[in-house]
């Protein structure tokens, strides 16, 4: 009884161990697929709303050196 349960958690531990290796590989995989997704996304958006999103931007810019200026005050 003792063998059999030795051999059975030496390969429940295999078992575990390849399996948290292909969750890590599929988890890295999937980081970079979505990675590269959101830089083709952005750069479609930059070459479409280019012009829209500046503006957007230096609008922020301004709005948070008021506040930055007014909360030194």
């Amino acid at each position: 009884g003792s063998v059999v349960s030795a051999i059975g958690s030496g390969l429940n531990a295999i078992i575990s161990g390849i399996a948290g290796l292909l969750e890590a590989i599929v988890y890295a995989i999937v980081t970079v697929i979505a990675t590269i997704f959101d830089v083709i996304l952005d750069i479609l958006c930059c070459r479409c709303c280019g012009r829209r999103r500046t503006r957007m931007r230096t609008g922020r810019r301004s709005y948070s050196r008021r506040r930055l200026g007014r909360s030194t005050y």
